[in-house]
């Protein structure tokens, strides 16, 4: 095979890097900058928060249900283009109003990208039986919170808050170049997936709903970390304004774990690896309410890291599998459903946390979340031990 049939995959990492590592959670590391020098309370930041994730859930869903195969590529780049742009201007503007307008049109974009560019990559790794590589299309993630997280001191000892999301914006656009050259619908291999290869290590297209569910609540714990960890670590004594160490933990885990589930997946099998990397998420997320310290928050910050990423390899790859002829309505609609729980989760511990004056309750709920997430998924091993068990026949198998 030759070297550049594998270029698109350079092209699926920088979209991500652009519209997930940066224009995504970019908001995570900056927000403690933004809330230092405009005395943002907790509720606001948690409000401005969920603007993104209800946009990403409405761009989601669009993703999902329009029939737009033939169109993704052009889709795409624009996208790619509303997310830059929204990051430009969250550093040029001071008003809640048009944050919350901005962080809603930067969380469509998003959604749009990761299911665009999803969709791209992962057909593209089926016609070459490359499926496992979706770990390292996804730790594109991972790359651009590191990315960021190494940038965002030194903007925001020149230029402040406000230059750190344009300087943010510029990357972006610089790497939308490569996105442009990189990542397209054309066909660079001319080999059919045997079906036969992924007969007996999926489950039954009826269990699709288990997963549905499971990734709801996944998006539902995830989001108390991924939206608050950095402002909570910099209001301690452990950082003196550091914080940005703890997310910086986050995107070194996170670029090897996609490709090491992936592996894992393929061993084990994508189930016994989901629930594991949810158990594993769980214990991470509630770590900073029993024990609080500096090493707490980077054992935490790991763990999130290694695993939050890796869920969504894991159960995105599965949904392909599951449906390969529609894979954007399958991950749309994981994609929605995860959106859904993320738009739910930072509202919630943003205002039980000014009711309650800390994060704990918050964190032993939303790790409580994943892990009942676990819980169910894990209803499914049966189909990893006997592929040929249908869901009608679960029960009678328990049986004998």
């Amino acid at each position: 095979m030759k070297n550049q049939s594998y270029l698109f995959l350079i092209g699926g990492i920088f979209s991500l890097i652009i519209a997930m590592g940066i224009g995504r959670f970019a908001y995570t590391p900056i927000l403690p900058l933004m809330q230092k020098e405009l005395s943002l309370s907790n509720t606001v930041a948690g409000y401005i928060a969920s603007s993104n994730y209800a946009g990403y859930l409405i761009g989601a869903i669009l993703a999902g249900a329009i029939p737009f195969k033939k169109y993704r590529t052009i889709l795409l780049r624009i996208s790619l283009i509303i997310s830059i742009l929204t990051t430009a201007l969250m550093g040029l503007s001071y008003s809640d109003l048009l944050w919350n307008g901005l962080r809603f049109l930067s969380g469509f974009a998003s959604a749009f990208v990761l299911v665009l560019a999803s969709g791209i990559v992962l057909d593209k790794l089926a016609t070459i039986r490359k499926t496992s590589w979706s770990g390292i299309f996804y730790g594109g993630v991972g790359l651009g919170i590191l990315l960021s997280s190494l940038m965002i001191p030194s903007l925001n000892h020149f230029f402040r808050w406000e230059g750190t999301w344009i300087g943010l914006a510029v990357v972006s656009g610089i790497l939308a170049i490569f996105v442009w050259i990189l990542l397209d619908e054309t066909p660079n291999v001319v080999e059919k997936k045997n079906k036969q290869d992924m007969i007996g290590k999926v489950p039954p297209a009826k269990w699709l709903i288990w997963l549905i569910i499971a990734y709801g609540l996944e998006g539902l714990g995830y989001i108390v970390t991924g939206t608050f960890i950095v402002s909570i670590a910099e209001k301690t004594s452990y950082f003196h304004n550091g914080a940005t160490l703890v997310w910086m933990m986050v995107g070194l885990a996170a670029i090897p774990s996609c490709f090491i589930w992936s592996l894992l997946a393929k061993k084990w099998g994508f189930i016994k690896s989901l629930v594991l990397a949810m158990a594993l998420q769980s214990l991470g997320i509630a770590m900073p309410a029993f024990w609080m310290s500096k090493t707490s928050f980077v054992i935490s910050a790991l763990l999130f890291g290694a695993t939050f990423m890796g869920i969504t390899t894991l159960a995105t790859t599965l949904g392909r599998e599951m449906n390969p002829p529609d894979s954007n309505r399958t991950i749309g609609m994981l994609t929605a459903i995860y959106a859904i729980g993320q738009l739910i989760g930072p509202t919630l511990a943003g205002v039980l946390s000014s009711l309650t004056h800390d994060f704990n309750a918050a964190f032993i709920g939303a790790a409580s979340v994943v892990f009942f997430g676990a819980i169910l998924l894990s209803s499914g091993i049966h189909f990893e031990i006997n592929p040929n068990v249908q869901p009608s026949n679960i029960k009678k198998t328990e049986e004998n």
